[in-house]
């Protein structure tokens, strides 16, 4: 954190955690017609290019624990449980195969049968697999969904803008490793990621006081307590240059 910035009345940011995701928050006691309040931070993110290991023979599907247990489960939009999800993975992985090949057998199925378009709402794994399309969340939810239908523990990784999934191996002391991967990008992404935005948050199934159900994503929200008329607000979320 190099900087945080305040202004308006009696202003206070907190920061929580949900499922290790770090959420800001601004409380705003009052504001009168016309008033304004601000709350800036100011992030120094250093960021690396990640390389796949030279020699991945040795990774393998990581036992069962608490740590990738609900990276194995289905969550919103990525219903790894689906029968058509775990036939298909059954069929391009099987078990006699080492980790590493199986996750990229279903990596590189989703990048040559599912086209990548745009589309302005999510749509359920089940449903990329159904049309052959998506972008980058279906793509991602279509790779994660079928990872964890072959126990190989997934999850989704949220930059400004995009996400892609990575998947989790463990090497012979049984130490965990995360493996990122470009499920929608033009150069062939596995294992190694070239990408210099940084993380927001990573994960799919989140617990989020404000919401009813499992969210796949923190999201910025804004709330109003008798307010005559609904506030405006601007989320910030900029690169500065040094």
């Amino acid at each position: 954190l190099l900087a945080e910035e305040k202004s308006g009345p009696a202003v206070r940011v907190t920061y929580r955690q949900l499922d290790g995701v770090k959420q800001m928050l601004v409380s705003i006691p009052r504001l009168t017609a016309g008033q304004e309040a601000s709350a800036i931070t100011t992030f120094e993110v250093t960021k690396r290019t990640l390389l796949a290991p030279p020699d991945e023979s040795g990774y393998v599907l990581p036992k069962s624990s608490r740590e990738t247990a609900k990276y194995l489960q289905p969550s919103p939009y990525i219903e790894s449980n689906a029968p058509q999800i775990q036939a298909l993975a059954g069929e391009l992985a099987g078990a006699e195969q080492p980790a590493w090949q199986q996750a990229a057998a279903l990596f590189d199925w989703v990048r040559a049968n599912v086209r990548y378009q745009f589309a302005e709402q999510i749509k359920p794994a089940v449903t990329a697999l159904a049309e052959r399309q998506g972008d980058c969340e279906e793509l991602s939810s279509l790779v994660i969904a079928l990872c964890r239908a072959r126990k190989i523990p997934a999850r989704a990784v949220w930059v400004p803008g995009h996400c892609y999934p990575e998947f989790c191996l463990a090497d012979g002391q049984g130490q965990l490793h995360w493996f990122p991967c470009q499920a929608a990008g033009a150069e062939r992404q596995f294992g190694s990621m070239i990408e210099d935005r940084p993380i927001l948050q990573k994960g799919d199934n989140f617990k989020v006081p404000e919401e009813r159900t499992p969210q796949r994503y923190v999201k910025q929200f804004l709330s109003a307590k008798d307010a005559a008329a609904p506030p405006q607000v601007r989320f910030i979320l900029e690169k500065v240059e040094p």
